[in-house]
């Protein structure tokens, strides 16, 4: 292989996805390892930890994207098929220089992809670029990797265990038929308690749901088991386990931001004062928290690896995303693990008296939408929100513009933003009450009305 181009429509801001066969096929993973390992060449490095999620196409990618590592000349420690955070701890303590997990993480069954790591950073944006950009010139070192096998799943339990004393509770566990499934299994059987398991079966058609913890739908069959057994509460994973979702115990949604909430007590007794940060996303409610708390609340840009670059630069200690990324610093290793932040979930829930749904409730009632997505090309998608925050600047009104626009009104606030990761705008709205709800979102109807835009309301 001289060149190879890939398809542009793949190069995420965070990742490289696509569906598989079609825009993503088994040249482009060698591709793209031999980009990877020209990049961890001229960095100084030479071994690459390699992990897979339970998807259907994922052993041909991993098979075809270690054969291009090795013939970029990095030897490759294969740790087969785990969460996505399993391969971060692999590249975080295997004495690697870099990390390739093949996932396409919430997408469909259809999808796959590539999550990267390197040097112990996350690997996004022009980096992904520059991957294409190797590729299409042939411009890649050569070489003959070896590789190897590494079983680690046992020490990652291991880890996520390590000085856990969160207090014997009933649990219901859904893993999604995803990669978490077997780790999943693995911490029940040494977690106190009472576990009651669901989907950790690992099958890439995803039969019981689509494996993303973020849509309410996905997380009845959850919050069924949790009513009907009386569990404490339940716990939820995306289809590469760096994303959780809990419900309490009547079955309510405990969305990410709130488990941030939960969780950025202890760790502020911890660490008084310091920044915690959260995404655009995000409750009010999350940041208004933080400073009851004594912590420093800091707002950023959606996408895990924008939060882990900006919670280096912070020093913080923790951080999150509505989305239900949970990245711990302190006493982890600065990425997303929802394996971890369950544990620590657990813990936070016991040093708080023991109920789930008792901190539910003492949270404030707003009435906030779900993450309204809808299918926009590409090529209009930043035009649109422009547009909109020209109007709204125009207007006088309150905006933030740090990523899309969040606008600020006695009502509370609404958000519009361009997806990273989709070929959609996002929106979401949270008001005091429900009539200020519907206010909000009409007046996000509105402006998209008047960039040509029709959201669809189902």
């Amino acid at each position: 292989m001289r060149s190879h181009r890939i398809d542009p429509a793949i190069l995420r801001e965070y990742d490289v996805r696509g569906i598989a066969g079609e825009q993503l096929r088994a040249d482009d993973a060698h591709a793209l390892g031999r980009a990877f390992a020209t990049r961890v060449r001229r960095a100084g490095g030479h071994r690459v930890a390699v992990g897979r999620d339970g998807r259907l196409t994922s052993p041909a990618m991993e098979t075809a994207l270690v054969e291009g590592l090795t013939a970029g000349g990095c030897d490759v420690i294969r740790i087969g098929l785990g969460p996505t955070p399993m391969l971060y701890y692999a590249a975080a303590t295997l004495g690697v220089d870099g990390g390739v997990q093949v996932t396409a993480s919430h997408n469909p069954a259809e999808y796959n992809g590539f999550k990267m790591t390197l040097q112990g950073r996350s690997f996004f944006g022009e980096d992904i670029q520059d991957l294409a950009r190797l590729a299409a010139a042939g411009d890649w070192e050569q070489g003959a990797g070896d590789v190897s096998d590494a079983d680690i799943a046992d020490a990652y339990v291991a880890r996520l265990m390590q000085g856990h004393e969160g207090g014997a509770f009933r649990i219901g566990w859904d893993a999604g038929s995803g990669a978490a499934g077997p780790i999943v299994e693995k911490l029940c059987q040494l977690l106190p308690g009472e576990h009651h398991l669901l989907f950790t079966e690992v099958d890439g058609h995803f039969p019981h749901h689509h494996p993303d913890p973020t849509v309410e739908a996905n997380l009845a069959p959850l919050a069924r088991l949790v009513v009907e057994k009386r569990l404490d509460f339940g716990l939820a994973f995306d289809g590469d386990g760096d994303r959780i979702g809990a419900v309490d115990g009547r079955g309510r949604p405990i969305w990410g931001d709130e488990i941030l909430a939960i969780l950025a007590e202890s760790v502020l007794a911890e660490h008084p004062g310091a920044p915690v940060i959260g995404d655009v996303k995000s409750t009010q409610y999350l940041f208004d928290r933080i400073a009851q708390l004594g912590g420093r609340p800091v707002m950023a840009k959606t996408g895990h690896s924008i939060i882990k670059t900006r919670m280096h630069e912070l020093g913080a200690p923790i951080a999150g995303e509505l989305s239900g990324h949970i990245f711990f610093g302190a006493g982890w290793y600065g990425f997303d693990d929802a394996q971890y932040a369950a544990i620590r979930l657990i813990s936070a829930v016991h040093s708080k008296g023991g109920s789930l749904t008792a901190l539910k409730d003492a949270m404030p009632v707003l009435v906030t939408t779900p993450e309204m997505r809808f299918a926009v090309p590409r090529a209009r998608m930043a035009g649109v929100v422009d547009e909109v925050a020209a109007r709204l600047e125009a207007a006088g009104a309150e905006v933030n513009r740090l990523d899309g626009v969040r606008v600020s009104t006695p009502d509370g606030w609404w958000l519009l933003r361009a997806s990273n990761t989709q070929d959609m705008l996002t929106a979401r709205a949270e008001g005091r009450d429900a009539a200020a709800a519907e206010r909000l979102v009409a007046a996000i109807d509105r402006h998209l009305s008047a960039s040509g835009i029709v959201r669809d309301a189902d």
